[in-house]
């Protein structure tokens, strides 16, 4: 019976079978009345429903922020653009890659040529029809001689695309790369209207993505209506609203007083009072995500790589998980690949805190005593600053004086991060070890924060992308993260959970694990129950 109960639920949740029915039949079966009560209201919560004003509280946004999807660096701006746009393709809840503008994407000539067939009778905001133009127009803003965009690296391997008809995009690539697809999910390429210039018009927010751009403050908020010619099944909430709160204090009182209905980036330490409340529940997500304290390593003492391996081993990573994640993660090795990721590997030594080993490097770098900066602010990650505070006093034990400094929240993306010589920052992690490695580690990436350069790490990345023995381009990503584990600048602090809550008055289904925010399809896919 308890598969017929089962499917009972399903035809609940599919708006196929109403409470009268339900209680019927499982009476009947035996069920208990409360049980039963229990089973039906569970399953009518999972049917999506439509209508509502859905308020989100979100730990980024900075007055700077703008819809240029070039710029585009900390999770509001992201969610500015799944809001009111759609790119290609995009990333299921198995972390597959998935048809979204596109209907379907071929590979052809040993995956150096992908082959995209639009969907048709997709429309923008303004009823202009979705066109392979558009899509061309799109890259190319990405991929121009001049473009400082976060999507270029991942989009040099392109060496020409060109539309065939309105409905059909083909790309042709310097060599095969059977992981494109992915390439295409980018959060920075949602497709744009092109313009009579060849040029992309992304000042006016007109997208095709599920809701329809009202107002957008940066750094206060973003409203947007939905779009009833949304070409998915979504989205259920009639309006949205995003308010930026950096403070997490802040917006845990928000949530608790009824002014949002979710929060992103969970305050760890007071965690255990929002899983008590019964009008609030709590997501605890194992993805990507990692926090990261990368060092220039053009700037001294960085730039000498015993400076940097003295500074990986005097940090206490197991305390900082312990104390700032309180368990919601683990500690990192600096290698930016999660276990569940393709090819992931366990760099040899690892690190872990051995103030002796820490001497010993400075003894190598010609030093017996060390005093850095390190930049903190929680705009980086929540907990940033007590993470600082955990490293000073750890190091220390190394002959290691680190100067903590705070900086404002405010305007730290453009101001802190890749301006100050150490810094904290934080990756939501990528599907792939290409894209991954391509994104934060190529030499000439736009956010290679770490501003490092490694011949023979760049020299694999190119072979391997193209390489198709599954054994060879297993070694060769082995290597690449022995390599970078050993001689880059990233100190991978810890991979974190994405931890946030909600009023029990939204629902959602299974949850994307690539990226915070259900991937970024929280407006897109949740419901008011």
């Amino acid at each position: 019976m308890s598969m017929d109960l089962k499917t009972m639920q399903s035809l609940v949740t599919r708006g196929r079978m109403g409470r009268r029915d339900f209680m019927q039949m499982a009476l009947a079966a035996g069920v208990a009345v409360g049980a039963a009560e229990t089973l039906f209201a569970k399953a009518a919560r999972a049917e999506p429903k439509k209508g509502g004003k859905f308020r989100a509280g979100i730990g980024h946004g900075q007055t700077s922020d703008s819809l240029d999807p070039a710029t585009w660096a900390n999770a509001f701006s992201a969610d500015v653009g799944f809001v009111i746009g759609s790119c290609l393709t995009g990333i299921d809840q198995k972390n597959n890659a998935v048809p979204d503008l596109a209907e379907s994407f071929e590979a052809a000539d040993g995956a150096k040529t992908w082959v995209y067939k639009l969907r048709k009778g997709i429309e923008f905001h303004n009823g202009k029809s979705l066109k392979a133009a558009d899509v061309v127009a799109t890259y190319n803003y990405h991929r121009g001689e001049n473009s400082k965009s976060a999507a270029k690296s991942v989009l040099e391997d392109i060496t020409d695309i060109k539309a065939d008809g309105d409905g059909t995009v083909i790309f042709t690539l310097k060599s095969g790369s059977a992981d494109f697809p992915y390439i295409t999910t980018d959060y920075h390429l949602p497709i744009f209207p092109a313009t009579g210039e060849g040029e992309i018009d992304w000042k006016a927010g007109i997208g095709t993505g599920p809701f329809v751009m009202e107002n957008y403050q940066p750094g206060v908020k973003f409203t947007a209506k939905r779009n009833p010619n949304f070409h998915k099944d979504g989205p259920y909430f009639d309006e949205i609203e995003m308010l930026a709160i950096v403070d997490v204090a802040a917006r845990q009182n928000a949530l608790l007083t009824g002014d949002i209905d979710y929060m992103d980036r969970c305050d760890l330490k007071t965690l255990n009072l929002l899983e008590r409340n019964p009008g609030v529940m709590v997501t605890d997500v194992t993805g990507f995500s990692h926090y990261v304290a990368p060092m220039d390593v053009r700037a001294k003492p960085f730039d000498n790589v015993d400076v940097r391996l003295a500074l990986k081993w005097a940090i206490d990573r197991e305390e900082i998980v312990k104390k700032v994640l309180l368990g919601h993660g683990r500690p990192g090795n600096d290698d930016p690949l999660a276990p569940s990721i393709k090819y992931a590997t366990q760099p040899e030594p690892a690190f872990a805190y051995d103030p002796e080993k820490a001497k010993f490097h400075l003894k190598k770098a010609g030093l017996s005593s060390l005093k850095v900066d390190l930049s903190a602010a929680d705009a980086a990650f929540a907990g940033a600053v007590d993470a600082a505070v955990l490293m000073k006093e750890s190091a220390a034990k190394a002959g290691i004086d680190i100067n903590v400094i705070k900086e404002a929240n405010d305007g730290y993306w453009d101001a802190v991060w890749m301006k100050k010589p150490w810094c904290f920052s934080y990756w939501s992690g990528r599907p792939t070890a290409d894209w991954m490695f391509t994104t934060a580690y190529a030499a000439e990436a736009a956010w290679n924060d770490t501003f490092w350069k490694n011949d023979r790490f760049n020299e694999l990345l190119l072979k391997a992308r193209a390489e198709t023995d599954e054994p060879s381009r297993a070694a060769m990503y082995a290597e690449m993260q022995q390599i970078l584990h050993d001689d880059g600048g990233i100190v991978v602090l810890m991979f974190n959970n994405f931890t946030s809550a909600h009023t029990n008055k939204v629902a959602h289904g299974d949850l994307n694990t690539n990226y915070d925010h259900d991937g970024g399809y929280i407006f897109e896919r949740w419901w008011f129950a």
